[in-house]
Order: structure tokens, then C-alpha cells, then sequence
């Protein structure tokens, strides 16, 4: 089980992994070992979390979510198998932290008297220079 918050665990035949070589600089060493990870979790099917925590990973995966609904995070920052999955999982277990996180609602609120008169300032400060920039005989004054 891999703890991702107090109240959420995910089973580990939940991630699908896959190896393939990474691209990038190496030489021989990169081009004949699988180091570079990808991990597959199915948001959808997971029973592990709860249906509101659901829709705000799949709002927050954003590319990284398939149509099918399996997020997909790829690591290759590392030079071994072992590192990059870490680094894979470390990444879904703060992308599910994340999603656990409500949103706060926003207060609506009104402009301040001072912003309102700073904000007419600045536009009487800009036609001002936009009129200077006419010629004196421009007909359109």
C-alpha cells in the first residue's frame, strides 16, 4: 500500500509500470537500458479515492490525463530505473495530495473609492499623452 494522505492509500497493483529507454545524452549506456518510467494509474476505476478528491485530480492532471481516465506520469530525470520510479510515484502522491486540497471559494468584493480614483488617474494620463501626440492643425481635435 503507498500512502499518499492520513486517509487515502492506494493498492500498488492500482499502478501499472512500464520501462523504455530514455532519450537524451548517455552513449552506449542509455541506448541499451530500459531507465526511463512510466506510470499508469487509473483514476477512474481507483477505489481508493474518495469521488470529489477524483474530479480535482483529473481537473489538475490536465494533459497527463488520458480520455480513458488513466493519468500517466513519465520520469526520466534520472540515470537509474530505480531513482526515475521513485520519482514517479513521489510525483502522483503530491498530485494527490494536491486534489485533496478544496479549493477556496472566492468572496466576491467591490473596488475600493481610492483604486476607482487611481484607476481614473491613469486613464486621464493616457488620453492626455495620446492627445499630445496629435499634430496642432489634426482635424479630428
Amino acid at each position: 500500500m503507498i500512502r499518499a494522505t492520513a486517509e487515502i492509500e492506494i493498492a500498488e497493483d492500482e499502478l501499472q509500470w512500464s520501462f523504455t529507454r530514455a532519450s537524451g545524452p548517455g552513449g552506449q549506456k542509455v541506448n541499451k537500458t530500459a531507465t526511463a518510467v512510466q506510470l499508469r494509474f487509473d483514476v477512474g476505476a481507483s477505489s481508493s479515492l474518495p469521488e470529489e478528491v477524483r474530479q480535482r485530480l483529473v481537473r489538475l492532471a490536465g494533459r497527463r490525463m488520458t480520455v480513458d481516465g488513466v493519468l500517466v506520469i513519465e520520469a526520466r530525470r534520472y540515470r537509474t530505473q530505480e531513482r526515475n520510479r521513485e520519482d514517479a510515484l513521489d510525483r502522483l502522491v503530491r498530485l494527490i495530495q494536491q486534489a485533496t486540497i478544496p479549493p477556496k471559494r472566492r468572496r466576491p468584493t467591490r473596488p475600493t473609492a481610492a483604486s476607482r480614483r487611481q484607476r481614473r488617474v491613469e486613464k486621464e494620463h493616457r488620453g492626455r499623452t495620446k492627445r499630445l501626440r496629435h499634430s496642432p492643425t489634426d482635424p479630428e481635435e
